[in-house]
């Protein structure tokens, strides 16, 4: 996507108070080299019940709080020009979770799709989901339902939410696939190729990340986009998931722009 530096200076100057830095908004954002945005951005979004501890709140008040983060980061993302954003919502082992707290998410997610609405349509973005929606509540399917229906024709940045999601489910799936086809006889085992497991995959219609930015510094991948994270840049940061702001967005692509990627190659 085409950046519009314009936008760009003013977003990123209107919130020149959270830098932490002593650089200046403009100075900060013209080391970004322009010809090397990442296409796609995905992200751990982590941390949230550990802001909340440590504010003695109780964790249902992180996770809220992550919504405004979340919220930011789609904005931040458009305005980098970014095709595609990711981010790891909701695990398939998330539900082993507390019950209270499974509840709270699955409300958070359908009431903040409905509210976030008129921010994709009025930045372009393009909803889709990653994962098997098939065993959330009907309420919940209904919205993203909703969601996927209205922003259907929206031609900017995808935003990819992965819910109900586990990588190694995902390629189990994608194998499934193939031996059903190999089984009826319209796909012959000597055929399946990466691609072939790759066009199976909850991606399939996405160019791999070329970015990972986990927060709350962990360094685990926690079962997410084992596949599609073959070659991927990882970017860890110690900041808790309701704290990351468009400044730390902007850290994790400058620092993305100073890689040198070989894909394996010298």
């Amino acid at each position: 996507m085409q950046v519009d530096t314009a936008l760009l200076y003013e977003y990123f100057a209107a919130d020149d108070t959270k830098t932490n830095q002593p650089d200046a908004p403009r100075e900060l954002v013209e080391r970004l080299n322009l010809e090397r945005i990442p296409k796609h951005v995905s992200i751990i979004m982590d941390g949230n019940g550990r802001w909340a501890q440590a504010r003695g709140k109780d964790r249902s008040q992180g996770h809220k709080a992550g919504v405004a983060a979340l919220r930011e980061a789609v904005t931040t993302s458009v305005r980098l020009g970014i095709d595609v954003l990711s981010v790891y919502a909701f695990s398939t082992e998330n539900w082993k979770r507390p019950q209270a707290e499974v509840n709270l998410l699955m409300h958070l997610f359908a009431t903040t799709l409905v509210r976030e609405l008129p921010l994709f349509h009025q930045e372009n973005v393009r909803l889709m989901f990653i994962g098997d929606l098939t065993q959330l509540p009907q309420a919940t399917q209904d919205v993203f339902a909703q969601g996927l229906e209205e922003t259907k024709h929206n031609t900017g940045m995808v935003f990819a939410l992965a819910v109900n999601y586990g990588s190694r489910s995902e390629i189990t799936r994608a194998l499934k696939l193939c031996c059903k086809q190999v089984h009826d006889g319209t796909l012959a085992i000597d055929d399946i190729t990466e691609d072939t497991i790759a066009s199976r995959l909850y991606t399939a219609q996405l160019p791999d990340p070329d970015l990972l930015i986990r927060t709350s510094g962990e360094m685990r991948l926690s079962n997410y986009l084992l596949w599609q994270l073959a070659y991927s840049e990882l970017y860890v940061t110690p900041v808790l998931w309701p704290d990351f702001s468009r400044w730390d967005y902007l850290r994790a692509v400058i620092a993305y722009q100073t890689r040198t990627r070989r894909f394996g190659g010298l």
